[in-house]
């Protein structure tokens, strides 16, 4: 099997079988948005404990690229501080994705970071700690 389709039946697997899938009605962070070319939607709820990720959900609807983005991502997610999710970009997740896209499967691929950061810089609960 080559690598390339390898990585499609991951990405299959996690449309299919999303992890993180759901909503966390008390979550410090939370986050949605649309992608209006193609229909998708996603909406992300992230719990903080002194800096860190410590639980995050997705819920959403739409493409197979979109979905099995955010379920990967928010795997990633857990653990990870909210200044190391800052540093995430599309090479990050197109690694993680492990496929090429064009110009709209990126838009897709790239939601789901896009609601991430909107929710973590939309919110100024957590300064950093030189401000302090």
């Amino acid at each position: 099997m080559k690598m390339d389709e390898l990585y499609r039946e991951l990405i299959l697997d996690h449309y299919q079988h999303p992890h993180n899938h759901g909503e966390i009605p008390d979550a410090d962070i939370s986050a949605e948005d649309a992608n209006p070319l193609c229909g998708d939607k996603i909406r992300i709820d992230i719990k903080v404990k002194d800096n860190i990720v410590a639980d995050v959900k997705f819920n959403g609807k739409g493409c197979a690229i979109s979905q099995a983005s955010a379920s990967m991502l928010t795997d990633e997610l857990i653990g990870k501080s909210l200044d190391e999710i800052k540093k995430i970009d599309k090479d990050f997740i197109t690694q993680m994705l492990g496929i090429s896209l064009g110009p709209s499967r990126i838009k897709c691929a790239l939601l789901p970071l896009k609601v991430v950061k909107s929710g973590i810089y939309g919110i100024n609960t957590w300064p950093d700690e030189e401000d302090e």
